[in-house]
């Protein structure tokens, strides 16, 4: 597949966010129990920006997976050609919705960088780095909705590219069409 390459860079960087959090945590329970004096006094702080951070490079691994909330029930009753349109169109208002994010998310950061604004805490963490969080996982969610909306109009298969459809990698032996649910 084409976006392969950025599939693998997201779901790394996710997982590096998640496990360095996890590590912070761990390291801030432990100094508080075991060793007071080592414990990290804005553990709770670094945890949300890595978790914020993770959490809006998901957003653009779910709209790889069709896993953000969406009408399948609509979908499923009606034929392979209106669910392209349908799923056409959701990827306009989609866009639509992602820019407005960008945009919004892009003003903010401007805002908290001219202003050198800085976290409360004793890590005085600037707040640019952790809004720009928001801009930049509209710009990867604009860029599977855009990938999308390609496909969708100029590649639609509608054996592997609508609601219900079990791609054949998926499927177990033997089981046929088996309840699938969508990860």
């Amino acid at each position: 597949m084409r976006d392969a390459w950025w599939d693998k860079a997201e779901r790394i960087l996710i997982g590096l966010l998640g496990l360095a959090a996890m590590i912070v945590g761990l390291v801030q329970v432990a100094g508080r129990y075991i060793a007071p004096r080592y414990a990290i006094t804005s553990a709770e702080e670094v945890i949300v920006y890595l978790v914020v951070w993770g959490i809006m490079l998901a957003a653009s691994q779910l709209v790889r997976t069709d896993g953000h909330v969406r009408p399948d029930l609509v979908l499923r009753a009606v034929s392979p050609d209106v669910q392209r349109w349908m799923e056409a169109a959701n990827c306009l208002v989609a866009l639509a919705f992602c820019a407005g994010l960008a945009w919004y998310g892009f003003s903010i950061v401007e805002t908290s960088w001219m202003l050198d604004e800085r976290s409360s805490s004793d890590v005085q963490f600037p707040m640019w780095l952790y809004s720009a969080a928001v801009p930049t996982g509209a710009a990867l969610m604009s860029g599977r909705y855009l990938i999308r909306l390609y496909r969708y109009i100029f590649a639609f298969d509608p054996e592997t590219m609508t609601v219900g459809h079990i791609p054949a990698h998926e499927q177990v032996a033997g089981a046929g069409h088996a309840s699938h649910t969508d990860t």
